[in-house]
């Protein structure tokens, strides 16, 4: 277990013993209304119909204003801030496998890589969809297949993702679930 904490674009932590607002609302927002919107959409709704669809389009407006917010936002929220570049992500990597890998306040490499996964396969979900709303796509199998194929990939993912957090919950004793609902990590 590692008691370093590491800033994600590698800038200096805040003091010891402070608890950090990392997640800010949009952040937060963004992933509940994804985890809802994929719940809804794989179990409960049924495919093509007004309320997927509606359900669909909030995810849509969620991944718009989490792009933009990528850009603009708070700290943690930004890309620059965590963008995992091959070096790092193969670091990290190597020292998570050597049980060596750093606390990390905003998004770990690895975590960076999955969320930027996730946000695509998201947007190709959303894509799909509505394209197959349009007439020059209505019914088209292959857009269907591929909606639905997109749409197993998301849950594969994540489910990795969630036992992730899980593990690292565990690994560096600290609730990232919660920290996800309430913005608050500890120092």
């Amino acid at each position: 277990m590692t008691s370093s904490v590491t800033q994600a674009g590698g800038g200096p932590p805040p003091a010891a013993g402070a608890r950090v607002r990392v997640w800010d609302p949009v952040v937060r927002l963004f992933h509940w209304t994804v985890v809802t919107g994929c719940v809804l959409n794989l179990f409960i709704l049924e495919d093509g119909e007004l309320p997927h669809e509606i359900v669909g389009y909030v995810v849509a407006g969620a991944l718009v204003l989490r792009v933009v917010w990528g850009f603009i936002g708070t700290r943690y929220a930004r890309f620059r801030d965590f963008l995992p570049t091959p070096a790092r992500l193969t670091a990290y990597v190597t020292a998570l496998l050597n049980g060596r890998e750093p606390r990390m306040l905003g998004h770990n490499p690895a975590g960076a890589a999955m969320m930027l996964v996730l946000m695509a396969l998201l947007a190709g979900v959303c894509l799909t969809g509505w394209m197959s709303t349009l007439d020059a796509f209505w019914g088209e199998d292959w857009l269907e297949d591929l909606h639905e194929t997109l749409a197993n990939a998301i849950l594969v993912l994540a489910l990795l993702h969630a036992a992730a957090a899980l593990f690292e919950s565990w690994r560096h004793r600290e609730n990232l679930v919660w920290s996800m609902v309430t913005g608050w990590k500890r120092r």
